[in-house]
């Protein structure tokens, strides 16, 4: 049997409706089905139109309400089934499908299948979520590079990093989904020799209303966050470019001051 459909792996950003690709917003028109994972925003959702079936396989921290091999064989049967013309899937994830969205094992599986599929790159969330908390990767003089790591492993397994490598002062470090982790994180940078004074971040909610900041430094973030009871999806960012944050502030809330200035944030 010839596959009826074609699978389009579209990114739709950190949250912000405003940050959606052209391409993006062109496929979510045209789609006959959107099969759209949790982290994708209420903004991005109200784009589709009415009409359209979708299918949610949203995952959340510690929770798989549907596992990945059930989503990729979901994937294939979408393509496989009878219709009158070619299907257009829209398989919606937030951020990149490519930087820690398992876009690419669905690509592969898809591949393997003889179904075709589009790779549409989203804004990923270090990108977005710094800028939107004032935070600058690079800058001359402070930071000559960036580093995106993890903050979980597949199926749950012990978060095992390079730290020597990772512990680089003239670097931004960046890390996903790291808020269960964050303690361990910064305990390790701190023993292979990164200055406890290194400003650091951690940001809930990015680019949205509900976008949380919590400063610190890599000594006291763990405790300050614990205190502030954020909850996932966090993002957290370490490195000397985080004390830019309180002069190139320009997307924040009254409440946000509140809890910035309850966490101690470095606004110098």
């Amino acid at each position: 049997m010839q596959p009826t459909g074609k699978v389009y792996l579209v990114g739709s950003g950190p949250g912000d409706p405003g940050l959606l690709t052209m391409r993006a917003h062109e496929l979510l028109q045209q789609a006959d089905v959107v099969v759209y994972d949790r982290l994708v925003s209420p903004g991005v959702m109200k784009l589709i139109p009415d009409g359209v079936m979708k299918t949610c396989v949203g995952k959340a921290s510690g929770h798989h309400s549907v596992p990945q091999d059930q989503i990729n064989e979901l994937l294939v049967e979408l393509c496989m089934a009878e219709s009158p013309h070619p299907r257009k899937i829209v398989r919606l994830k937030g951020g990149d499908p490519f930087i820690f969205g398992r876009g690419s094992e669905e690509a592969l599986f898809l591949h393997a299948h003889g179904i075709e599929f589009e790779v549409v790159p989203g804004v990923t969330a270090a990108a977005a979520c710094s800028a939107y908390a004032g935070i600058p990767l690079t800058h001359r003089g402070l930071s000559r590079g960036v580093r995106l790591v993890t903050g979980h492993f597949l199926e749950n397994k012990r978060l095992k990093l390079d730290w020597r490598a990772l512990a680089d002062p003239d670097s931004t470090l960046v890390i996903y989904m790291g808020l269960a982790s964050l303690e361990r994180v910064c305990t390790e940078l701190s023993k292979q020799g990164m200055d406890p004074a290194t400003p650091a971040v951690a940001i809930q909610d990015g680019t949205t209303d509900r976008q949380r900041r919590v400063f610190g430094d890599l000594n006291t973030l763990p405790a300050r966050v614990r205190n502030s009871r954020l909850t996932a999806p966090v993002l957290v960012v370490i490195g000397r470019t985080v004390a830019l944050a309180g002069q190139l502030d320009w997307f924040v809330t009254n409440k946000e001051h509140i809890n910035d200035a309850m966490a101690g944030a470095c606004n110098s």
